[in-house]
């Protein structure tokens, strides 16, 4: 037999992919590190290289026009060109190959490289007349591979935080996963691999779906047009793009030898592409305090009240560069109102002078786009206008978008646009500094009609909604968005809760800590992340040591139990909160980058932060029993011909090692480090 012959059956026999033999390249582009771009006109196909080795292997470009789908073989006719670009991106070179057949409208697909950039932007366009879709797909292949691979993951990222919904990282397998804007395919032990996704969030919801095994990827798909009720939340399909020119969202792909750079990168790249629309936050790492860690509905002016009392002479010193904190009212702060938000507003106005005086910053609370009074009350004239709610539902194929309790607004209505300056206007007008925007993801749900026929899609709506806002903010406050879209909502907010709601427990700490591991790269789309109010109450001190360093290293500190109540913890908590090391981490308030990427839905129990010539680690034990836990400290991303001193933060442990850091941690607990080298 002959040899070529032979090593191929065997390779048949034991299951590896073969990447057949290639037909001749037109264009062969170089990016990254060591990566080729290759594009065949004759088919219309394109594959990646890395250092010479075929890894993507003749993808095509794909859409739906009146329910069919078309792809790069249906057409007959191909050309390449080539022009020069500078955008916010840089300069670089565009490449466009342009397929046409009989009856079909023109496909383009864009290839673009920029200096200095580790990453390829890409876009499919349909060019014709009368055009209708609901679905683009500028890359689909059955063949690809993360190199070396011995333990090939597959990322699954949430579309938003709502519903206590985790990251994960399974094995690659046969079962198709689908992650939302942007995936990662990768070795968990290496770390090489695939990160791949959207750029741009204003127009399209997209996706990657991703199947295969260890050493062969048999599905890779990134598309526009994605609609699930488990992830996106929407009841019915993705609204349709209609003219004589359909485009997808510019989108990322690059092959990294650490997919955590690739998804760093990524989320700079949406940054570029999507723009920033609030003004970016130029004061200090905002910290504080929100009444829904543990008084809830329970609040009132009293309770508010003793809580900036208890920041203003028990913790004077837990506070910002700027030499402040915010106190947050969270929901039912219209509690202190009389009459409704056109009855009387002077509490809230008393409470903001009362912190003011202190030197403390107001914070409020509002969910702009839901109703949350829907149920069997029609005809409720809607605040700020002469609309009512029933008029201003978001309309769906089964009637309207209901989650978690509240009926979604329609953000193009007018009664909508309305109401939010009405609102806002009156929250400004009582000297508040901060709002806690929630809820968010009810107006991005796809409507089969908006109130303004020119908007289509859920995230055009959106984008309407939150321009509205963030316009009627005018900068005058501090924007947190808590439960939201997890990229689509950087554009509009300076903090982003990375998950849903979290308490006191080590449950919570792990939850929270599981979207850090897997989410952590939205520091590029923020100025921080948030990890929640850090509540303490009735746990043991392991367990509130945990909590309080899962706010450190996801950013800001933002404390949530009933301090105008005394207790025998807040003792201990007080002197952690007023440590100048804290304070220290604080400073920057940067999300630490997580050290393992190969803990399925869980979360790592090492972090890890640089900053300028100082290193950071935090070590977590979730589990119910002491633990050893130990790590290389080239996976720390330190010198392995080094000496290392460990000084623990919130207390006075020295360790001194090399090669390893090893610490055994007691049950339900968490220790956080500054390292210096001896």
């Amino acid at each position: 037999m002959n040899k070529n012959y032979t090593v191929l059956f065997l390779l048949l026999i034991v299951g590896l992919p073969v990447f057949a033999s290639q037909p001749i390249a037109n264009k062969i582009i170089p990016f990254g590190n060591g990566n080729e771009l290759v594009i065949y006109t004759k088919t219309g196909l394109f594959s990646i290289k890395n250092k010479g080795e075929v890894i993507l292997n003749q993808a095509k470009g794909a859409y739906i026009l009146n329910h069919k789908t078309y792809e790069s073989k249906d057409y007959q006719e191909r050309k390449i060109a080539q022009f020069s670009v500078n955008d916010n991106f840089g300069e670089g070179q565009s490449y466009i190959l342009t397929s046409k057949g009989k009856g079909l409208p023109e496909m383009q697909q864009h290839f673009t490289f920029y200096k200095g950039k580790s990453y390829l932007v890409f876009q499919l366009i349909v060019r014709g007349k009368a055009l209708k879709s609901n679905y683009l797909a500028p890359l689909i292949t059955n063949n690809a591979k993360v190199k070396d691979a011995k333990s090939t993951k597959t990322l699954f990222v949430p579309f938003d935080n709502d519903t206590f919904i985790r990251y994960d990282a399974p094995a690659l397998s046969s079962k198709e996963m689908t992650s939302s804007g942007v995936g990662a395919i990768y070795d968990g032990e290496n770390r090489n691999g695939w990160v791949l996704g959207a750029l741009n969030h204003t127009v399209w919801k997209s996706a990657v779906r991703s199947a295969g095994a260890v050493n062969h990827i048999s599905k890779l798909e990134l598309w526009a047009g994605h609609s699930d009720v488990n992830i996106t939340r929407d009841s019915i399909p993705h609204g349709y793009l209609t003219g004589n020119k359909i485009e997808s969202p510019k989108m990322y792909i690059g092959y990294f030898s650490d997919w955590r750079e690739g998804m760093e990168q990524f989320a700079s790249a949406c940054k570029i592409a999507d723009g920033q629309y609030a003004k970016k936050w130029d004061k200090a790492t905002p910290i504080g305090w929100n009444s829904w860690g543990v008084i809830q509905e329970r609040l009132t002016y009293e309770k508010a009240v003793g809580v900036a009392n208890y920041f203003d002479k028990e913790i004077p010193k837990f506070r910002n560069e700027d030499h402040t904190a915010f106190i947050d009212l969270d929901s039912f702060w219209d509690n202190m109102v009389s009459g409704g938000f056109s009855g009387d507003f002077s509490k809230l106005k008393e409470f903001v002078a009362h912190c003011k005086a202190r030197n403390l910053e107001p914070g409020v609370y509002w969910a702009p786009f839901t109703d949350w009074g829907f149920k069997g009350r029609k005809n409720r004239k809607a605040e700020g206008s002469d609309y009512t709610f029933d008029e201003m539902w978001t309309k769906t194929g089964k009637g309207y978008h209901d989650l978690d309790g509240g009926r979604a607004l329609d953000p193009t209505h007018p009664g909508t646009k309305a109401r939010v300056n009405y609102v806002i206007n009156k929250l400004k007008e009582c000297g508040f500094k901060m709002i806690k925007i929630d809820f968010l993801g009810h107006a991005v749900a796809e409507s089969v009609q908006f109130y303004n026929p020119t908007i289509t899609t859920g995230m055009q709506a959106y984008r309407v909604g939150m321009e509205d806002l963030t316009n009627a903010l005018d900068n005058k406050m501090l924007i947190y968005a808590a439960i939201s879209p997890n990229i689509a909502t950087g554009r509009y907010a300076h903090i982003r809760r990375i998950a849903c709601d979290a308490w006191s427990s080590i449950e919570n700490t792990e939850y929270t800590l599981n979207s850090v591991t897997y989410g952590w790269w939205q520091k590029n789309l923020y100025d921080y992340l948030d990890a929640d109010h850090l509540v303490f109450r009735n746990e043991p001190v392991g367990a509130n040591r945990a909590r309080l360093i899962s706010g450190l290293v996801t950013g800001p500190v933002i404390l949530g139990d009933d301090f105008s109540v005394k207790a025998d913890w807040q003792k201990q908590v007080n002197e952690w909160l007023q440590n100048d090391n804290l304070k220290e981490v604080v400073k920057s308030g940067k999300v630490f980058t997580p050290v393992e990427g190969n803990v399925g839905n869980a979360a790592s129990r090492f972090f890890v932060r640089k900053e300028n010539e100082t290193t950071y680690i935090a070590v977590f034990n979730y589990d119910k029993k002491d633990k050893e836990l130990a790590i290389k400290v080239e996976q720390l991303g330190l010198s392995p011909n080094k000496k290392y001193k460990a000084i623990e933060l919130l207390g006075n442990e020295t360790i001194h090692f090399e090669h390893i850091f090893s610490k055994k941690i007691n049950s339900e607990s968490a220790y956080i480090y500054r390292l210096e080298t001896e």
